[in-house]
């Protein structure tokens, strides 16, 4: 597009990406083959989706047959049409939530018809015309109460009830006004919704019924299975070789680990807190069933331990953010503490194991050896840890500390990688000696006088060791250098940077602790559930 001002010519180019951009963006169109792959994945996932939506529509085809047939409609009517109704709302994914809404169904239904054969007689004695009156303002009254009381803390899990109280006795009352005989209309449509429950009750218990208990019981189970495999897989990741990758730490990707399969279920388990609360409280509904055969069964423990299997799950997604952060302790820092590390989280992985498997299976098992275990090995990792502490302190000391020969050989392990730096040290200060000894000027010069070669040499050291360590961070470094920085003053920052980055392991290993603390709870909670519920002790 050219345009003319004067002499002057303004030419605006319009690259054709915009256009492609566009026919790419058009061309994106519905997909069949891949909406049925989605399908077929959400089905695989879950299979008693598809039989939930297979038993609804048997139940909601038994109710039809009632109207589809002669003789069945001439007795109900189109009040039978309250049978499709009620199946439709009543029936749920699960038996106990559908005891759960049946009940809510029935006693709402059956009040809000109790009280609309009331209000309608007191309005017909009033005579015709402060009949409407009375009905309008017992709608006005009927729906300001139900939609207060259902809000109040207990009657929370009654919303449902309230919510069928208030359309109930709303078309009761009207249809009755209209019909003139609201005694049969309330009968009609109670037997009506009565049908309806007894044929969603009956399909969902008998045909493939799914329990809340058993699915109450299984996500636990994979929720001890979850933390414990994220446990170890994070420990795993942590101490690994330095050449292996390690992603970049960024904002938008911090719940993106496709190499860490355990995480994504460990995040899951955290956020299983209302599934677990409303799987319990439809759980109380059912009746002894399968492997939970005797009454009241405990599912508000389940709760419970749910809860602080939680807590032991935040202590892991902890461990993993120090994984992913760009604060990193250097590898060979790491290693010296690997076996201790490795040893206090197989340990305390096995432990939570078996705790699930012993939810799994139903019995009480001697925890006692694992526990022992346990606390040795978290017990031998604090004394290594007091044992080398200089390790995570010593870096952030002066020069002249590398120099010591008092420092064990692990701690000379853990601050030079290899021997060529420091036979590259050593050929720094050969070349600087030969250098004074050649040159007569500096000969003259006092010992107090003389420039401190060291200083450059630690400093190209370092940089060196942070780059290849992936210690945090050498960007910092050539940054100070960009800026013109003097060595005097990049020293203090080098050693706080490399104090910052050993204090990650300190981190790491406290909170592998802290884990260990929490299992220990996390043990006493299941002890209480496997009395509650009567598990059987192990035959030894």
């Amino acid at each position: 597009m050219n345009g003319k001002r004067g002499n002057c010519c303004i030419e605006i180019n319009i690259s054709s990406s915009v256009t492609k951009a566009g026919k790419k963006s058009g061309g994106n169109g519905f997909s069949c083959k891949a909406w049925i792959w989605s399908v077929w994945e959400f089905c695989k996932e879950d299979s008693n989706r598809v039989l939930f939506s297979f038993k609804v529509g048997l139940a909601v085809l038994l109710v039809s047959l009632l109207i589809l047939f002669e003789a069945p409609y001439e007795v109900f009517g189109t009040n039978i049409i309250w049978s499709i109704l009620t199946v439709a709302i009543m029936f749920e994914y699960t038996v106990g939530a559908t005891f759960n809404r049946g009940f809510n169904r029935a006693l709402g239904s059956l009040l809000a018809g109790i009280l609309a054969i009331i209000v309608a007689q007191f309005a017909i004695r009033a005579g015709r015309i402060a009949e409407p009156f009375i009905i309008g303002a017992s709608i006005f009254l009927i729906g300001t109460l139900t939609s207060f009381i259902k809000q109040w803390p207990s009657f929370v899990p009654y919303e449902y009830g309230f919510r069928v109280i208030l359309f109930t006795f709303c078309l009761i009352i009207v249809s009755g006004y209209r019909v003139g005989n609201p005694i049969k209309t309330s009968m009609d449509r109670l037997y009506s919704i009565a049908i309806g429950g007894f044929v969603a009750v009956f399909v969902n218990v008998l045909v493939f019924p799914m329990w809340a208990g058993e699915q109450l019981h299984q996500e636990l189970v994979n929720g001890f299975n979850a933390v414990a495999d994220s446990l170890e897989e994070c420990v795993k990741k942590y101490l690994e070789d330095e050449e292996s990758e390690h992603p970049e730490f960024t904002k938008n990707v911090m719940d993106d680990f496709p190499d860490e399969p355990a995480y994504k279920k460990c995040r899951t388990t955290l956020n299983s807190a209302a599934k677990l609360e409303s799987l319990a409280n439809a759980a109380k509904w059912e009746p002894p069933h399968g492997r939970f055969r005797h009454f009241f069964y405990p599912w508000s423990e389940y709760v419970k331990v749910g809860a602080v299997l939680r807590y032991c799950a935040y202590e892991v997604m902890a461990l993993h953010g120090v994984l992913h952060s760009e604060i990193q302790a250097p590898y060979n820092l790491r290693s010296t503490f690997r076996s201790e590390i490795l040893e206090a989280a197989n340990q305390a992985a096995k432990l939570v194991k078996s705790l699930g498997e012993d939810i799994r299976v139903m019995k009480r098992s001697q925890k006692n050896p694992l526990i022992k275990k346990v606390h040795s090995s978290t017990e031998k990792l604090q004394r290594a840890i007091d044992t080398h502490s200089y390790l995570l302190t010593s870096i952030s000391e002066t020069p002249d500390t590398f120099s010591k020969p008092s420092l064990p050989s692990k701690l000379s392990l853990s601050l030079s990688s290899t021997p060529c730096d420091f036979s590259s040290q050593l050929a720094n200060l050969d070349s600087n000696n030969e250098e004074k000894d050649s040159n007569p000027t500096i000969q003259n010069i006092p010992l107090g006088n003389l420039p401190l070669p060291r200083t450059e040499s630690y400093h190209e050291t370092m940089r060196k060791q942070s780059r290849r360590l992936h210690s945090w961070p050498s960007r910092e470094v050539d940054a100070f250098e960009e800026e013109g920085g003097s060595n005097t003053d990049l020293l203090p920052r080098m050693a706080a940077l490399e104090s910052t980055a050993a204090l990650s392991l300190a981190t790491f290993t406290s909170l592998l602790i802290e884990f260990v603390a929490r299992v220990d709870h996390l043990v006493e909670v299941v002890d209480k559930l496997s009395k509650m519920a009567k598990f059987k002790h192990e035959v030894l």
